[in-house]
């Protein structure tokens, strides 16, 4: 099931620079007012009162679509497919499913086929990044020790 919108159109110069646009106006608006939870919007002749979290997000993807990038938006709770998960993470689908064997990502099996949510995958993603973060600020600080010019 793919519940992702795609929308993997890379926005052309002139949508990346009203997005630039948009993006630093709206996030001036949500910094100068903090504790403000919704806002109003007019498109032609309606109103539409948008809760801040969704000012956020749209923050986000007009930040994403400045720098030129494609944006998918993904409910948490969506389940994957192995290649899915395997392309999230930019892995081969083989090294995905010996993590999912060894019990590193949880999954669950609808009939033969292994699904994992999205949410697990961003969390291994996140492990993984700060394991890495972690490593690297080791070497440095070896490198610095050792006085190596770094």
């Amino acid at each position: 099931m793919n519940t992702a919108s795609d929308h993997s159109k890379l926005p052309d110069p002139q949508a990346a620079d009203l997005a630039r646009e948009s993006s630093a106006a709206l996030a001036k608006l949500l910094k100068d007012h903090p504790r403000q939870d919704r806002a109003r919007v007019r498109m032609d002749d309606t109103d539409l009162v948008l809760p801040r979290h969704a000012l956020e997000l749209l923050r986000n993807i007009l930040t994403e679509m400045a720098q030129g990038n494609a944006v998918t938006i993904m409910p948490v709770h969506a389940e994957l497919t192995t290649q899915e998960a395997a392309n999230l993470l930019n892995v081969s689908r083989p090294h995905l499913i010996k993590l999912l064997e060894e019990g590193v990502i949880p999954f669950s099996r609808v009939g033969t086929h292994r699904r994992i949510r999205f949410q697990d995958v961003m969390a291994y993603r996140a492990a993984r990044n700060t394991e890495s973060e972690a490593a690297l600020q080791a070497l440095a600080d070896q490198a610095q020790e050792h006085d190596m010019g770094y």
